[in-house]
């Protein structure tokens, strides 16, 4: 035996994983983005729009400006959901508008 199997175990990482650093850093990053979105994003809306315009802006009492803010709070997991699997379909794609053959 030539040895040849220890010396190719020994050289790094393997040739698929080579390069995908940067690619494996900015999905993670995009799904930091989307988890903090998803978890704020609703929330906030759900409290502003109960207090300052169903509440505030509208006079609609307490239990219907309840329901509404929900109603908000979850079109807005909705809009994030899509821009997430947007966003993700899109990561990997090139960003050249010329002519591709």
């Amino acid at each position: 035996m030539d040895g040849s199997v220890g010396a190719a175990s020994d050289a790094g990482p393997p040739a698929y994983y080579r390069g995908n650093e940067s690619s494996l850093v900015s999905a993670l990053k995009t799904l930091l983005f989307f988890t903090i979105l998803m978890v704020t994003l609703p929330i906030g809306l759900y409290f502003a729009t109960k207090a300052y315009l169903f509440e505030g802006s509208m006079k609609l009492s307490s239990s219907d400006s309840y329901f509404y803010a929900a109603i908000v709070a979850v079109l807005a997991v909705h809009v994030v959901l899509a821009l997430f699997v947007y966003v993700a379909w899109n990561e990997g794609t090139p960003k050249g508008k010329g002519k591709h053959d």
